[in-house]
């Protein structure tokens, strides 16, 4: 079953047809976003394509099947979004012809996909800024957290239980945090760059979803939560929430269509993907759709609240798809 979400993701960016997108408006020109070219899809396409995975990648798979189905209408496209890590799963038992993805596939999931005789084809389709977000009310310094404090906070060791234990300026507030849990790419790509573990945080106070939307529900009902979703959910619900901030080191900087972009929001931009296998990149609905995404980056990408891929991206992309490339075993 298609879950609705591009619905939502669509009102935050204003209206689209198949013009300009409302949103990422001051892209950098580093994005191909300005280079779209509509791409002519046969009408004659039939057949139904089964796509889940990552939540985060999820807006973008369904805003492409908004603009396609216009193109394509007898193909039937369903969207899901259990994680990352459940939709390799899935996808290397042969139940899906995409998998979507936050990360890049790992070790044990290629090796599962190869039992199966699955070869997995890696196709970036846009980029995302990880965003920290914390209840209206939770009184960050400057509303900027630096990469050392977000580790302090989620470390699998950490005893954090009041925000003023992080030093001066901040609130005497009980913490409490809401973040995905182990089955999501979020997850892998914050507790691997942030916390520099091998896919673990705290547990004391952390109420894990693979929904993002249900975790912006709980930070935004709870006071003193943080936690941390990809910028599309962020930027949604960006009137009830508090997006913070991330200094990495160069000082403070906020998740924002231009620096994701330009990648002075670091270290928290990150790829996002679809994998195809190298069968089912070959039948014409499911290369059109996703050759529809690229031929379209802009349009859908922006639509769902996310950056566009660069000019070099966009063009190893459309080339991994031309030739099915297989993705390289992972080394670890």
């Amino acid at each position: 079953m298609k879950l609705h979400r591009f619905s939502t993701v669509l009102v935050a960016c204003g209206a689209l047809a198949f013009g300009v997108a409302a949103c990422g408006d001051d892209d950098d020109e580093g994005t191909a976003g300005g280079t779209d070219t509509a791409a002519e899809v046969s009408q004659d396409l039939s057949g139904s394509i089964r796509i889940d995975g990552s939540s985060t990648v999820q807006p973008v798979a369904e805003a492409a099947v908004e603009l396609f189905a216009a193109e394509a209408a007898n193909v039937d496209v369903s969207v899901g979004g259990v994680g990352t890590g459940d939709g390799f799963e899935k996808f290397c038992r042969g139940e899906l012809q995409i998998a979507d993805a936050s990360r890049a596939i790992e070790k044990d999931e290629f090796e599962a996909c190869e039992k199966q005789n699955i070869t997995p084809v890696e196709v970036q389709v846009g980029i995302d800024g990880l965003s920290i977000v914390a209840n209206k009310d939770l009184a960050i310094p400057n509303d900027c957290i630096t990469t050392a404090q977000l580790k302090k906070l989620l470390d699998p060791k950490s005893k954090v239980a009041n925000y003023k234990e992080l030093g001066a300026g901040f609130p005497d507030q009980a913490a409490t945090f809401f973040t995905p849990g182990t089955e999501s790419g979020t997850y892998d790509f914050f507790t691997e760059v942030v916390l520099e573990t091998d896919a673990e945080q705290r547990t004391n106070k952390v109420q894990t979803s693979a929904d993002d939307n249900q975790i912006v529900t709980g930070i935004e009902g709870t006071k003193g939560a943080l936690g941390y979703v990809g910028f599309a959910f962020a930027n949604a619900q960006a009137d009830k929430l508090k997006i913070l901030a991330v200094d990495g080191g160069d000082g403070c900087v906020k998740p924002e269509v231009s620096t994701i972009a330009d990648g002075t929001y670091k270290p928290l931009s990150r790829p996002l993907f679809m994998y195809p296998s190298t069968e089912t990149a070959k039948k014409p609905e499911v290369k059109a759709y996703i050759q529809f995404i690229l031929d379209n980056n802009e349009k859908v990408v922006s639509a769902a609240d996310y950056v566009p891929l660069t000019d070099e991206l966009l063009t190893k992309a459309k080339a991994n798809l031309e030739a099915a490339t297989p993705v390289e075993a992972p080394a670890t």
